[in-house]
């Protein structure tokens, strides 16, 4: 009975939120996607649109569906969370078995209780098991025979990145070091702090992704913001919603660029060198307001958040008292909309040799899925073809069967990158998998 009420409710949120806006709900297709989508007037209701797909798991031989011409097998399974990877180049692979660190005070009052409840259904409350595993997979069958602890006792950690002999873990609240040997499946040296991180109290963006530069000597680390539209106070947006550059040497660490809510994927642009990062924007203002995006990123850049979207579409959300027209004016337009509530999380330029010759140096995202929409956007891996370093192309679905026929989520990708044969890789969180697509032969 329990259930049901709350079944119940949440229906009723969702019902309110779309009279009021007199949204459809019927509204399907690829809204929001592209250089230049088209953006519909804010609609900001006094309960949000929530349409939360509950986790049933995949059934037994059952995988997500690639086109035509591809193999999808489970690389590995019986994972905890697995959210983050990275590939070695003995063709190990590192997966962060990870998820948020316990909140210092839950969100108070009926949103708090609605959040809870609602992030349990979509599979988003669970013990973290701060662990990063190995896999390998020796006969190179596509399945990992070898699953085993690789390094444990981490802090919610998620992006990884290898610097010679050195592995840099982000944990939620700082970039960790440790020292690395090529073929050991265990490290048990104690981590080395590089740099502090913003993480608590509030931690509403917790993940942290890294990236190193190409001469190895700085990591580039991904923060997201501690609110929204910046309703917890802009003191505690410092150095948040932005990308942080960190020097290897001192640890010293600056803004590389800002205005940008919760970037998570991170991958080097292999035609111009050129950082890209894929962006969650903003929610509560309507089924396709506004749309996450992918951008290349300029050092000194700013991006919007929280003042501004798309450029300098204002939200007026923000009180008079904390607006910023001078940053609205310099805002940079993000190269290219991903769809709006998608939760585009991974990102990765694909650089193999194994796929047709027409996905080279395209970008697949993992779209981890939307709450804040109706019907549901993203739970899907698409691709992007790129010519001359640039979006040359519509989306195109890559991974789908994440939601079964009624809409619940046997899965949710999140990251993704690319093998040493050059099979793609993703991981699926609530799935408790990594899937590898491969060309079929």
């Amino acid at each position: 009975m329990r259930r049901r009420v709350r079944e119940i409710l949440i229906a009723g949120v969702a019902a309110a939120a779309l009279s009021a806006c007199g949204q459809s709900q019927s509204q399907t297709g690829p809204v929001g996607y592209g250089p230049n989508p088209a953006l519909p007037k804010p609609c900001k209701t006094l309960i949000p649109t929530v349409k939360v797909s509950e986790v049933v798991g995949w059934p037994s031989g059952v995988t997500p569906t690639a086109p035509a011409g591809f193999r999808v097998q489970p690389f590995a399974t019986g994972l905890d969370h697995p959210r983050w990877l990275l590939v070695l180049p003995n063709g190990d692979v590192l997966v962060a078995e990870s998820a948020a660190p316990p909140k210092a005070k839950p969100t108070p009052g009926l949103r708090g209780f609605f959040e809870k409840m609602l992030m349990k259904k979509a599979g988003a409350v669970t013990p973290s098991a701060n662990r990063i595993t190995l896999l390998r997979d020796a006969n190179g069958d596509g399945v990992a025979e070898l699953k085993t602890p690789f390094l444990t006792g981490l802090y919610s950690p998620f992006g990884m990145a290898l610097v010679g002999d050195t592995l840099y873990v982000a944990n939620a609240d700082a970039i960790v070091a440790f020292p690395y040997k090529a073929g050991e499946t265990k490290i048990t040296a104690p981590a080395r702090k590089v740099a502090d991180l913003p993480g608590g109290p509030i931690n509403h963006h917790w993940t942290k992704t890294i990236i190193a530069s190409a001469d190895g000597s700085k990591l580039y680390a991904t923060v997201g913001s501690n609110s929204n539209v910046g309703e917890n106070g802009m003191q505690n947006e410092v150095n948040r919603a932005a990308i942080l550059e960190v020097d290897l040497a001192t640890g010293a660490k600056r803004v590389f660029a800002s205005g940008l809510r919760n970037p998570v994927g991170l991958s080097w642009n292999p035609a111009n060198g050129e950082l890209w990062t894929a962006v969650n924007e903003r929610d509560e203002l309507g089924n396709d307001l506004v749309p996450d995006y992918m951008t290349s990123v300029r050092d000194g850049g700013f991006y919007g958040w929280p003042y501004s979207y798309f450029g300098r579409h204002v939200d007026k959300r923000v009180p008079d008292s904390d607006r910023r027209p001078d940053l609205v004016e310099r805002a940079i337009v993000p190269d290219y909309a991903l769809g709006a509530h998608t939760a585009s999380l991974g990102l990765t330029f694909y650089e193999g040799a194994s796929f047709p010759a027409r996905y080279k140096n395209g970008v697949f995202v993992g779209q981890h899925g939307s709450w804040n929409r109706k019907p549901q956007a993203g739970y899907k891996v698409i691709f992007v073809p790129f010519t001359g370093g640039k979006p040359a192309g519509p989306v195109e679905d890559f991974l789908t069967g994440f939601l079964d026929a009624k809409g619940k989520a046997q899965g949710r990708p999140v990251g993704v990158t690319v093998d040493g044969s050059g099979a793609l890789l993703v991981a699926d969180d609530v799935g408790d998998a990594v899937w590898r697509v491969s060309a079929a032969r």
